[in-house]
């Protein structure tokens, strides 16, 4: 099928042009000013952003966590993601004790057998190098596509990994041209902390944020910052959310150390006082790291602008407010870590990020799309609009007015970190490798359209014969 899109603002991270966008066999095969073919069908774009589909580096769909799953599945969670821009993520793959990367692997691929509404690729999260995955397995993940390893330094007695694997890990990812990612919190404090709480009878969700300080944070990122410098690795800290975390990336970058962050959407919008929310409103706000003081928000802006962090996820890892999060009413402890955004990035960052003056459009772009391509070897494939791109495309009507409630939304969750805010600016037309899969606002696909994207390693660029193998 060919399609053309006529007469729209082509943005992308370096460009902001008028033009128009030819789409052939699944990619971008012609960019130019009134162009002069015929197409299946034309899509006029005049008044309208045309933008690279959005790529969520980090997300949680179909997990098991804290005693339940997360409430989105690939199906319902990707459909949230198309209406909200994005195209392409990247889940992960947790590793159950004593399993092998390979089982671990097989499982989570089988939840997403003919569910997959948009593109993704995985992550594999180590938890276990004795008597589940072995360093050779680990190190042979990249030749088929997973080319990024996670490791929680929090979560005692259930994610946490100690530093010996940490650092072993992050030697095979030297080794191998992956990425190491972490989960930077200090465990250890963080368990000897709850444990102090709850037995003084703090059970409240605030106490979720109490006893998770933001210097556990900063500690926790800048010792992995310093190990992976050891073992020559490069490093992605996800989900930034304060000052003490930022800090220390900041001087990584500066030293010019391959050391990169990302924030999270609601780190801008939602601080420590939404967690003393009466009659347990404060669990929907329960993630990890935790709201933070309202001044980190200022923090982060300034770090995205600067580009000390250099990507916006949204860790969506969406629960249900009553049924799921209540499992912890009487022991924050209990209460499942995580909250939804996947529909909403792009909403939230345009509205609050480009309208109202804190960073451009181009910026904009890189952060949702073409800086967690390249970190993640989706580049030149996903994440820009180029002659040989898939052509994964957002039309977006920068003067449409919606308002984001749980209501409206495509998650199955029942709540919305952001209930009632009214931006201006929205998806209209919502194109995966040249097939609509959003119409005016309208599911114009059907569950199996997505594929798997098997990833290129860090620092390389993805061709479409390592994409299709």
């Amino acid at each position: 099928m060919s399609v053309l899109i006529k007469g729209g603002r082509v943005i992308t991270a370096a460009d902001d042009y008028v033009g128009d966008v030819y789409i052939e066999d699944e990619t971008v095969s012609l960019i130019g000013e009134s162009l002069d073919v015929e197409a299946d069908r034309t899509i006029e774009a005049s008044g309208k952003y045309i933008l690279p589909g959005c790529v969520d580096p980090h997300t949680h769909l179909d997990m098991p966590f804290g005693g339940t799953t997360t409430i989105d599945d690939v199906e319902s969670g990707q459909t949230a993601a198309a209406f909200g821009g994005t195209t392409c993520h990247v889940d992960f793959i947790i590793q159950p004790q004593g399993s092998s990367f390979a089982d671990a692997f097989a499982d989570w691929r089988s939840k997403a057998d003919g569910k997959q509404m948009i593109d993704m690729g995985y992550h594999m999260a180590v938890t276990d190098l004795r008597e589940g995955g072995s360093l050779e397995e680990l190190a042979s993940l990249p030749d088929q596509g997973i080319t990024s390893y996670k490791l929680f330094m929090a979560y005692k007695g259930a994610l946490m990994v100690d530093d010996e694997t940490l650092f072993k890990t992050m030697e095979v990812a030297a080794e191998t041209n992956a990425l190491v990612m972490v989960h930077a919190e200090n465990g250890d404090a963080i368990d000897v902390l709850v444990k102090k709480a709850l037995a003084e009878g703090k059970t409240e969700p605030k106490y979720h944020a109490l006893t998770r300080p933001p210097e556990t944070e900063g500690e926790a990122t800048n010792r992995a910052i310093q190990l992976a410098r050891v073992a020559g690795c490069a490093l992605y800290v996800v989900h930034v959310s304060c000052h003490e975390a930022v800090e220390p990336i900041a001087i990584a970058r500066e030293k010019g150390w391959n050391v990169f962050g990302e924030t999270c959407t609601q780190y801008f919008f939602v601080d420590y006082t939404f967690l003393e929310r009466p009659n347990f409103e404060g669990a929907k706000y329960v993630y990890t790291p935790p709201p933070r003081d309202k001044a980190n928000q200022d923090v982060l802006w300034a770090a995205v602008r600067n580009n000390v962090l250099s990507a916006i996820s949204t860790d969506h890892c969406a629960f249900l407010w009553d049924g799921q999060k209540t499992l912890g009413k009487d022991d924050f402890s209990k209460i499942p870590n995580g909250g939804p955004g996947l529909e909403n990035r792009l909403h939230m960052i345009h509205e609050f990020g480009v309208r109202q003056g804190r960073i451009g459009l181009n910026r904009m772009v890189e952060l949702l799309a073409t800086n967690p391509a390249k970190l993640f070897g989706l580049y030149p494939k996903k994440g820009t609009i180029a002659v040989g791109s898939d052509a994964d495309i957002v039309v977006f009507d920068p003067t449409r007015k919606h308002t984001i409630t749980a209501a409206s939304q495509h998650s199955k969750t029942d709540y919305n970190l952001y209930e009632g805010t009214e931006v201006t600016g929205t998806p209209e037309t919502v194109l995966l490798r040249g097939n609509v899969i959003v119409d005016g606002g309208e599911l114009a696909a059907e569950p199996g359209i997505g594929q798997f994207v098997k990833r290129a390693r860090f620092g390389q660029q993805l061709t479409a014969v390592e994409a299709a193998a």
